[in-house]
């Protein structure tokens, strides 16, 4: 437990952006190189781990891919004004009132790691037009504690700089609800990194996989896909909970099971794979939930689009204050997703493979 916990740190702990995700791969790399017969990217920078106990592509019964985005929401450095404010552009989906007063840390491209506060002008300078409605992101500023615009850049931020939230990984009152950024999907390249870790003797070719840029267009799932082509994929990511004030729209309740999502706004799961993944979690006992999401997308809606088409099937954690500087998600939601799909995947034969992708 302690060497989960310890990986799940070293993962939302790392800084990665759309289209900057190096720190995020480095840490896969770090848990997956001693297990993995191949590790190399797609050329977007998705990760890419292969293990296989077949000798020639001649006899590989099937490739099953798990994935999960490393990129997290955040944002880029986009000017810095005359008093060495730093202006910025979202990165993902952000709503404005998650972000004031929120401490950030912006990466240059030496690798510096500069902290910064996001502010505004405070409310007792502001209209009542301007207390009643969300402050717009552009009315916004990072605060590095400079006074001038060479300063900023004497430390090395220039425009394009990376800048993530910051806040430290904690374990709660209760030590299975776990704190930090990042967990989407952070949370989906663990869940990869276990699973591939409990298939050493899987006969097949398992795929473990980090893909980028899901949070701005789902693009290296895409290119990741199309590089592997594999028969079956199980996308993981995270999910919405409703079990906390002011939320009915949703059922899902952290540690009450992984998500099985039957739809979201882009993907219709695989019918015969979701029922097999729902028979094998009732076979075995392993809590799970139903999810539809109205809104919303995860990867699971390009990689099922690949090639000729690839039976899909998406899993989520349930997650509170997700798209925020904060989540929450429970241990043991993210011990049973790795289980369920462990055990799912061992009994995913040449055969099975062909049942489930039979239709007529």
């Amino acid at each position: 437990m302690k060497e989960t916990i310890k990986m799940l740190k070293e993962l939302t702990d790392a800084n990665g952006v759309p289209g900057n995700e190096g720190e995020v791969r480095q840490v896969m790399k770090k848990y997956l190189e001693n297990v993995a017969d191949d590790i190399y990217t797609d050329n977007l920078g998705s990760f890419i781990a292969k293990r296989s106990t077949i000798s020639t592509l001649a006899e590989v019964p099937c490739k099953i891919m798990i994935a999960g985005h490393m990129d997290e929401v955040g944002f880029i450095v986009k000017l810095i004004d005359d008093n060495g404010f730093i202006k910025f552009q979202t990165m993902g989906g952000w709503v404005s009132h998650t972000l004031l007063a929120q401490q950030v840390v912006i990466t240059t491209s030496e690798n510096k790691k500069i902290r910064g506060v996001i502010g505004a002008k405070p409310p007792h300078l502001m209209n009542g037009g301007e207390r009643e409605k969300a402050l717009d992101v552009e009315k916004m500023f990072i605060d590095i504690g400079v006074e001038s615009k060479k300063k900023a850049e004497k430390l090395g931020i220039q425009i394009g700089d990376m800048i993530t939230p910051y806040i430290e990984f904690k374990r709660m009152a209760n030590p299975k609800y776990l704190l930090a950024k990042a967990w989407d999907n952070r949370a989906g390249c663990g869940v990869a990194i276990d699973v591939m870790k409990n298939l050493t003797d899987y006969y097949g070719t398992i795929y473990a996989v980090g893909t980028v840029q899901e949070e701005v267009g789902l693009r290296g799932a895409i290119t990741s896909a199309n590089k592997i082509e594999p028969d079956i994929a199980f996308v993981v990511d995270v999910g919405l909970a409703g079990d906390m004030p002011g939320v009915s729209e949703v059922d899902g309740k952290l540690g009450k099971g992984p998500q099985i999502v039957i739809m979201d706004s882009m993907t219709i799961a695989h019918k015969k794979l979701k029922d097999f993944v729902v028979e094998v979690a009732k076979e075995l006992k392993i809590p799970y939930q139903l999810e539809i999401m109205t809104k919303g997308g995860t990867d699971a809606g390009r990689i099922h689009m690949s090639g000729s088409g690839v039976p899909t099937v998406g899993i989520a954690l349930a997650s509170r204050y997700i798209h925020s500087h904060t989540f929450m998600i429970h241990l043991d939601d993210y011990l049973n997703t790795v289980k369920l799909l462990t055990e799912v995947i061992k009994n995913l034969t040449k055969e099975k493979v062909l049942e489930l992708t039979k239709q007529i």
